[in-house]
């Protein structure tokens, strides 16, 4: 008999490959590890603006009012939620890894486009094509790790896949600093841009492999929660159903929704907004970078702890306490004026974000079933990466309205009363027990 964390399916039959499919963290170390350094690489695609981009549309466009200079992350929004979407859909109808290739060759030409746009346009042009590349790319890798891993280690497994992205965004957003600060704000800071594009689609055409049966493994051996709270929550349920049920319906699905898209908006708020305050106050860019790059640093390192401890400790709440964080050095960051103060919130904002991000993805999979979960990801995810549409519009019109420091103060509130969502509608979807989503069936 196979443990919790390890499900496989009978011997194939001869002349087929005779490793038979397995669910586990160990069991496919080498193809998990593989998408970690992929996300990684999304990650520093991503990267390549979080310093950058505000001060070039400041300086180099001379976009002067808040709401202009944020269109950047609007569109960005925009196009990821709405391929995350798509993504979750696809993958389901043909496959991950074709989802995945196809969002590297979408992220070729985004760096090139920033290296060379001669009008702000160019650069919306590109946050589009980064927003579509990020939504197939990043939700992939998530859906993929999901795959592999199996129920038992869903919070490990997307700690480890959101530390190697955003870890990868914080080091690219402080190499970019002092790229910028050194050579220029362009082209020196997106050439890191141009090389994770080529090894990203290298990696993934080459070495990535199909994990679309991991998950049919899964739902065969699938038993239902010994406390019934799934039961209504069957196999088949149309795109609709799922959409419905991830958004509004199921309480943990659609108050992870929701936590999502206000994790997001402050996400958006940092980083359209926060190097244009911290340039206001006199700070060169290389510090301006080091902060940019310190908020994701600690949310991408916090993840490592954070995603494996919601296994033993539970998802919701660890999501409201990461919320109520959040809103705390958002506070912070409103009332402080220097440096060092700047840092600490920088830094409690990325612990509370840790705290939030990972644990978020595995709820998704604890409740969803694993003939559906591919969408239900993809749901959530059009949810929460609507956050920086939301959040750029929203804090533009704030900030052009009332000052930067309003707009923070807005978005401290409607974090912390997400986080209050969640600890009243939300309940505790790992469920510890036999035959439970969180502990997964022996077979």
């Amino acid at each position: 008999m196979a443990t919790s964390d390890s499900a496989q399916l009978p011997a194939p039959p001869p002349g087929a490959d005779p490793r038979p499919l397995q669910l586990g963290l160990r069991q496919n170390a080498a193809q998990f590890t593989l998408l970690v350094v992929v996300n990684a690489l999304v990650g520093g695609m991503l990267g390549q603006e979080r310093t950058v981009l505000p001060l070039l549309g400041e300086r180099e466009f001379g976009l002067t009012a808040y709401t202009a200079g944020l269109t950047f992350i609007l569109v960005f929004g925009l196009a990821k939620a709405a391929t995350n979407y798509v993504a979750g859909t696809f993958s389901d109808r043909y496959g991950r890894k074709p989802v995945l290739l196809a969002g590297w060759i979408v992220a070729v030409p985004v760096p090139l486009l920033l290296i060379w746009a001669p009008s702000w346009g160019w650069v919306i042009l590109a946050n589009v094509l980064l927003g579509v590349s990020q939504g197939l790319t990043w939700s992939t890798t998530v859906i993929m790790k999901i795959d592999l891993v199996g129920p038992t280690r869903r919070g490990l497994a997307m700690g480890l896949n959101e530390a190697a992205g955003y870890g990868a965004v914080a080091l690219t957003a402080l190499a970019t600093g002092y790229l910028a600060e050194s050579y220029g704000l362009r082209p020196a800071p997106f050439l890191l841009g141009v090389a994770f594009a080529a090894l990203g689609l290298g990696l993934s055409g080459v070495a990535v492999k199909e994990t679309r049966e991991h998950a049919r493994l899964e739902a065969a051996s699938h038993v239902a929660r010994a406390d019934g709270r799934h039961d209504h929550l069957h196999e088949r349920l149309s795109d609709r159903e799922v959409f419905v049920q991830t958004s509004v319906r199921e309480p943990a699905l659609s108050s992870a929704s929701q936590a999502g898209l206000v994790n997001n908006l402050n996400d958006g708020l940092a980083w359209g907004l926060f190097p244009i305050l911290f340039a206001g106050a006199g700070l060169s860019v290389s510090r301006i970078g080091v902060l940019a790059a310190l908020y994701p640093a600690v949310w991408g390192v916090g993840q490592l702890f954070t995603g494996a401890l919601s296994d033993r400790w539970g998802r919701k709440w660890m999501i409201a306490a990461g919320m109520w964080l959040q809103a705390i050095a958002l506070v912070v960051i409103a009332v402080a004026d220097d440096f060092a103060a700047w840092a600490v919130a920088a830094a409690l904002l990325g612990a509370g974000t840790a705290m939030v991000y990972p644990t978020l993805l595995a709820a998704i999979g604890d409740v969803a079933h694993p003939a559906w979960r591919a969408r239900s990801v993809g749901v959530y995810r059009l949810w929460r990466d609507g956050g920086f549409a939301v959040g750029a519009l929203l804090a533009g019109v704030v900030a052009d309205a009332l000052g930067v420091r309003a707009a923070v103060w807005t978005v401290a509130a409607l974090t912390a009363a997400s986080g209050v969502i969640v600890a009243v509608r939300m309940y505790e979807t790992h469920h510890q027990g036999p035959g439970s989503v969180g502990e997964g069936p022996e077979v």
